[in-house]
């Protein structure tokens, strides 16, 4: 594969991301066939792996069509963090860091007896034909994370360097979340000021993921270290501060001690851990 250089004007770059965007987000919403069923009914939900499997096809040939052949680069899949070398640190690596990060949601879970059920085989059997598992924990993380990751930031790095990327790339990824709004009110029966509500916290946490998951490509140079980190936070789901609450006084006080523990560890080995050496990432190490 030859190698390629993206050298594209700032204002290009932004509106090249904004379109990758838009065709994303079109392309959950061109089955007309699906009328007003949920997102979570099965027929909207094939039709959806159907539209993200194209549009995935589509982008990373779309980015192909910027790249310029160059004596001095990286082919374009190790741009788009595909490649072996450092596979395995990229895959366990990010995942301990954000499950550290997930510390007192996951005492929660054992308190809870959650854990019990992960070793029980009819858990990963349900689940493996269980579209919504499917969707939450396979192709909504790889497809959003191939598009707004992998597919964006060679094009805004080369413009904004990694620093000012981390943080503009989370933007597209969180409005495009924003079109769970429509369907909060056209199928989900809620209000537009309710739906507003919602659609800002959403547009918020999205944001803030964004950009620990642009943090997490750019550091390693892997697209399986934002992937296995968003299926991790969509199995998790945003931390239930309401039911630490509502146990106990000493049962609350530790539960609370571990969500602090586990946000100050997160911290502390946030920068260490994704040291681009350990990842044998030489592409976006700067």
């Amino acid at each position: 594969m030859a190698l390629v250089v993206f050298s594209l004007a700032s204002w290009q770059a932004v509106l090249l991301c904004l379109l990758f965007a838009l065709i994303y987000v079109g392309s959950l919403y061109v089955w007309a066939s699906v009328g007003n069923k949920t997102r979570d009914h099965p027929d909207v939900i094939k039709r959806r792996f159907m539209s993200v499997a194209v549009i995935s096809v589509i982008v990373p040939l779309l980015l192909c069509c910027f790249g310029t052949e160059s004596s001095k680069g990286e082919t374009l899949l190790e741009w788009m963090g595909i490649r072996f070398r450092g596979f395995f640190p990229a895959l366990l690596i990010p995942l301990c860091l954000t499950m550290v990060l997930f510390t007192g949601p996951l005492t929660l879970h054992y308190m809870d007896g959650v854990f019990g059920l992960y070793l029980e085989p009819k858990y990963w059997t349900q689940s493996a034909t269980n579209l919504v598992w499917l969707r939450n924990h396979i192709v909504a993380p790889f497809s959003e994370e191939f598009i707004f990751r992998a597919c964006m930031l060679p094009l805004l790095v080369p413009c904004f360097g990694q620093g000012l990327s981390v943080f503009l790339c989370p933007l597209f990824f969180g409005v495009a979340h924003v079109h769970h709004m429509i369907e909060k009110v056209t199928t989900g029966g809620l209000d537009v000021k309710t739906a507003c509500k919602q659609s800002l916290f959403q547009l918020t946490y999205t944001t803030l993921f964004g950009i620990y998951s642009a943090f997490l490509f750019l550091r390693t140079g892997h697209l399986i270290a934002p992937v296995i980190a968003h299926a991790f936070c969509n199995h998790m789901g945003f931390p239930s501060f309401g039911e630490v609450m509502g146990h106990p006084q000493p049962v609350k006080h530790k539960l609370i001690a571990s969500f602090i523990l586990g946000l100050f560890m997160w911290i502390v080995l946030f920068y260490p851990v994704t040291t681009p050496f350990l990842y044998s990432n030489y592409i976006y190490d700067s």
